[in-house]
């Protein structure tokens, strides 16, 4: 098996799952999903390596289905987590200083595409890096109704966790992706970004056209105005 050659070479998906076994993957899983530490692990590459060694029958040796409703399970909690966290410290999380392992600009980026999507946010988050660990902080943040935030939090974690992994496994089992499975989950690293360097420029877009209105006139990303107040509330049901 090829590790991952992107990155520091304890973050390779292949030597954590072979360090720390189905734990670390869980730890992994419910810390990205909702932990302001978490937002700098791997996810969906990680996922994927875990399908493909099951498959494989390398490092893991527990069945596929087990699997998969573990790592749902850690991302669901995970998430909640993240949820009540942003409902017990609220607006005070925007005023947080930057530090090392906090960037104030991560919840800001949250919070935009959580107004941008609404209460679908909390699926489709599943699948942006960075994004995912801070969209449940801000639901919680917004006071999202609960029940709400429930439902979609389980779709996300089902459709993610089982859906990456399920992946992994069954392409694994073919030659091509097992021969080059290195440029495979590089790959899946590179596209996993894209959503954010999207969002990324359309930031900075609406950031241009902001500096160019005329005096008086409201931006022109009505997502900006929740975020710059930190006291838009969105309620869903």
């Amino acid at each position: 098996m090829t590790s991952l050659a992107l990155g520091p070479s304890w973050l390779d998906p292949t030597y954590l799952i072979s360090t720390f076994g189905p734990i670390g993957i869980l730890a992994i899983v419910f810390a990205e999903s909702g932990l302001l530490i978490g937002f700098f692990l791997p996810g969906d590459s990680l996922l994927f390596t875990t399908g493909l060694l099951v498959a494989d029958g390398s490092y893991l040796d527990q069945p596929l289905w087990l699997i998969c409703v573990l790592i749902v399970a850690a991302a669901v909690a995970g998430d909640q987590v993240g949820y009540l966290f942003g409902r017990k410290v609220g607006p005070s999380l925007f005023r947080r200083p930057d530090s090392r392992l906090f960037k104030q600009e991560n919840v800001e980026k949250a919070a935009a595409f959580f107004e941008r999507h609404g209460p679908k946010a909390i699926v489709l988050a599943r699948f942006v890096p960075i994004v995912r660990t801070f969209t449940p902080i801000v639901a919680g943040v917004s006071a999202m109704n609960y029940r709400v935030f429930v439902v979609y939090n389980v779709i996300g974690g089902v459709l993610w966790g089982a859906g990456v992994t399920v992946l992994g496994y069954f392409l694994g089992q073919i030659q091509f992706v097992r021969d080059h499975i290195e440029a495979i989950l590089i790959g899946i690293v590179l596209v996993s970004v894209v959503p954010v360097a999207v969002e990324l420029l359309r930031a900075r877009r609406s950031g241009r056209a902001d500096r160019s209105a005329p005096a008086g006139t409201a931006a022109a990303d009505p997502a900006a105005a929740p975020v710059a107040g930190t006291g838009g509330r969105h309620r869903a049901g």
